[in-house]
């Protein structure tokens, strides 16, 4: 039985450990500018416009009609390169039965270009913003952590999304033809 000091204690550690969570996801929050739109599981992506490695624009619906993996990484992140080659293995896997996997780079171009001319992966490769609102951010990326990945239905819809690397289960998971009835 725990006496009223200990109870005191206790009741003050959780207190101060709910304050802090609420306090640590405020400063998130506040890590968004005003007006930007910030896409959440269940909404639809933003039809946002991404360069290509040779400056050709895309837009993300050119992908519609099919289950999209968007998968945020840069040069320098170092679990975000040893997740590519699991990713390149899924698309190979899964590309045939209507899902890709979309790389968005957050780095600079040169240097993307670089590494996937030493590295090449069998995706495409898209250019992500990265002034402010960054195109992580703008699909619910709000502390900015790489890798990050976002999966999206059919239909543009967020199903889900992952802060750090994605391990073949999840993969298989995420980028499986969906079970019919």
């Amino acid at each position: 039985m725990l006496s009223r000091s200990n109870w005191t204690i206790l009741v003050l550690a959780v207190l101060v450990a709910g304050v802090g969570g609420w306090l640590q996801h405020e400063s998130h929050l506040a890590k968004v500018p005003e007006g930007v739109q910030i896409a959440n599981v269940g909404d639809v992506r933003p039809d946002l416009v991404l360069p290509d490695l040779a400056g050709k624009e895309h837009r993300l619906s050119e992908f519609h009609s099919r289950r999209v993996l968007l998968n945020f990484w840069a040069s320098w992140c170092g679990p975000c390169l040893d997740e590519m080659p699991a990713l390149a293995r899924a698309q190979a896997k899964f590309g045939e039965q209507d899902a890709i996997v979309v790389g968005i780079a957050m780095d600079d171009a040169g240097r993307a270009r670089d590494f996937l001319a030493a590295h090449p992966v069998g995706y495409p490769i898209l250019l992500g913003r990265l002034d402010s609102p960054s195109t992580s951010l703008c699909l619910g990326n709000i502390s900015e952590v790489l890798p990050y990945s976002v999966l999206l239905d059919a239909d543009g819809r967020v199903l889900d999304t992952r802060r750090g690397t994605l391990d073949a289960a999840m993969l298989e998971q995420w980028l499986a033809p969906p079970s019919k009835p």
